[in-house]
């Protein structure tokens, strides 16, 4: 059931594709035809004497020419012939390399085309010096399968084996993973198999790969589980192999995963987790599954040993909702369930904050809890994604709702937690240009249709309902997202890169915030404007402190004693007002503001590497 065509040492090339709607299957290869030999099941094979670079495509039953279900390369387009790729020539440089565990994993996502002013991926290997010198550990990369149009999200790819053209196709995509390697850096790609794209998608007419009169709210629903399905299933995790194997991606982050409709006895997700095992084992290095899902089902990250679905971690979308409502107060739509800082500190302990609570949003009860033995590390959040910024109406940052203040104590809530932490492009330094929703589309009536449909996406929201929606199909649109790296170099963007430097350094040396055990949480205060919340790794103790209120206030510390190790008042991160201070066992909080304390060290701890670096200089 292995999709697509491999190039052999021979100077030839074999071509298989499964069309069992097809009485009959041609190759067309660069104008000349094969008749492909029917096999069992609907697949139908030839041979013919192709290299790389050769187009090809299929006609069923005389019609015309189609691009493969699993091409690897589209230079003309989606609807276009596709292209034959040599994988074992893709220019990798380093033979082995090593990247940092997920738990001390920091994530940094980001789009391709909106990353550069070119938006390829050489441009974005550029870059990377940038995030390794930050304190990043992955690069998770937007999809870049095969979409039609120049410049899209990616979320409606039909190519799925394909890499965007325009970005710098498959040499571009090897030369970029190539150099996250080279600086210890691991790549992870976002995929999607939950729907195709609106143009482009022709795998209806090779066979039932879609359930015909399904859709989700994206898009037709794949044949998972109906009539049929295995070759289906075989095209997903084949897709899954390819970029692991054959583009040398440390991960892949699965798009919605809540999507996959599949009542299979082993889902589609626990297959994709035992085939990248198994590659895994053949490949000699470590691979990450991370899905992202909305139904806070702990078995998404249950190990298949434990009958669980085994995906290592996945996005976690309740600490971003409880930081965003605490800090902007917007209660609209979706944030209606959510209820600031003690919503951020249930978050820090419990994982999931609904866990089988109901939903005022949803009107009915969501999620399980999330056992103890599942570490927070499994579990990946932030205050900004592209989700969260551009599914906004115009697309605004978190820069552009709340002052500098209040984003820096978000940027706290976050990098104190025993979560695995995720930067949003460009937040480092305080960027503030949005990331509205665009598309390309070159069809005149799917752009009016996709501009009009954005439009009615924000009806749940009542502060949003006459907002000014830009024009998903406006070139302008496209090129507003695009990253304004000039900012980096204000005393504003420097001030933000210290806050984010500083935090990344302090959780990756420091015991207690080292610690991903979420059962070390102790929640001491938590209201609408002041938070207190505890951390412990045997004998080493951190305490982190928010104030939302326009005024200084004092909150009694827990039993030790403690020293100030970061105040977000702090001069060096763009602020300056009030510090804070520390009497005895009070603690004052100047108004919208962050701490961090430490306690001081044990015998114990301070045998560790973490007394030799500047974070740790506490008294012993």
């Amino acid at each position: 059931m292995e999709h697509g065509p491999r190039l052999r040492a021979d100077g030839t090339a074999a071509f298989r594709v499964w069309a069992p709607r097809a009485g009959a299957v041609t190759l067309w290869l660069d104008g000349a035809e094969f008749a492909m030999a029917p096999e069992a099941c609907g697949w139908f094979a030839a041979e013919a004497p192709a290299g790389a670079g050769a187009r090809y495509a299929f006609r069923l039953d005389g019609g015309p020419p189609r691009p493969d279900p699993a091409s690897r390369r589209q230079p003309d387009g989606v609807h276009a012939p596709s292209a034959l790729v040599d994988v074992d020539a893709l220019p990798f440089r380093v033979g082995r390399w090593e990247v940092a565990s997920l738990e001390r994993a920091v994530i940094y996502e980001l789009h391709i085309g909106a990353f550069t002013l070119p938006g390829t991926f050489d441009a974005a290997i550029e870059r990377l010096d940038h995030l390794a010198e930050l304190g990043v550990t992955h690069v998770e990369i937007m999809p870049v399968n095969g979409f039609n149009g120049v410049w899209n999200w990616g979320y409606d790819g039909v190519a799925w084996y394909a890499v965007h053209e325009p970005y710098g196709g498959p040499e571009g995509l090897a030369r970029l993973v190539d150099a996250c390697h080279a600086r210890g850096l691991g790549a992870i790609l976002d995929v999607v198999h939950n729907h195709l794209g609106p143009s482009g998608n022709y795998l209806g007419e090779f066979g039932p790969y879609l359930v015909e009169g399904a859709r989700s709210t994206w898009g037709e629903q794949l044949n998972l589980d109906g009539p049929d399905s295995d070759p289906v299933r075989a095209l997903v995790t084949g897709n899954v192999v390819q970029w692991l194997r054959d583009y040398r991606f440390d991960g892949l982050r699965l798009d919605a995963v809540h999507a996959l409709a599949d009542q299979s006895a082993r889902h589609i997700l626990a297959e994709i987790a035992d085939t990248t095992a198994a590659l895994e084992s053949e490949l000699a290095r470590p691979l990450l599954l991370v899905a992202e899902s909305d139904r806070n089902d702990p078995r998404t990250v249950v190990p298949r040993s434990h009958h669980g679905l085994g995906m290592h971690a996945q996005w976690a979308d309740d600490l971003h909702h409880a930081v965003h409502t605490a800090v902007t107060g917007e209660r609209d739509g979706y944030y209606v369930d959510y209820d600031g800082l003690p919503d951020v500190a249930r978050a820090w302990r419990d994982g999931f904050l609904y866990n089988g609570r109901w939903s005022p949003y949803r009107r009915r009860t969501v999620g399980a809890p999330l056992p103890d033995t599942v570490e927070g590390h499994r579990l990946v959040t932030c205050i900004q994604n592209h989700d969260q910024v551009g599914n906004r109406p115009a697309g605004e940052r978190l820069t552009a709702l709340v002052p500098p203040e209040l984003v820096r104590v978000a940027i706290v809530l976050l990098l104190a937690s025993p979560t695995t932490p995720m930067l949003w492009m460009g937040e480092e330094y305080g960027e503030t240009n949005p990331f509205p929703f665009f598309t390309s589309h070159p069809e005149q009536a799917l752009g009016h249709a996709v501009s009009a449909g954005r439009k009615e996406e924000f009806a749940d929201f009542a502060s949003w309902r006459d907002a000014e929606v830009p024009d998903p199909q406006d070139p302008r649109t496209f090129s507003r997202a695009k990253l304004d790296w000039e900012r980096l170099g204000t005393p504003g963007g420097q001030a933000r890169m210290a806050l984010w430097r500083d935090l990344l350094r302090l959780r990756a040396e420091h015991p207690a915030l080292a610690d991903r055990r979420r059962e070390h949480v102790t929640v001491h205060a938590a209201d609408a404007t002041t938070l207190l919340l505890e951390r412990r790794a045997g004998s080493a103790a951190a305490v982190a402190a928010a104030n939302l209120a326009g005024a200084a206030v004092s909150v009694a510390l827990p039993a030790g004693t403690w020293t100030m190790r970061l105040d977000t008042q702090d001069p060096a991160y763009g602020a300056d007002g009030e510090r804070a201070s520390v009497e005895g066992s009070t603690l004052t909080i100047a108004a919208r503001s962050a701490v961090l304390l430490v306690s001081v060290c044990q015998a114990s701890v301070c045998q560790t590497s973490v007394c030799q670096t500047s974070v740790c200089q506490t008294s012993v």
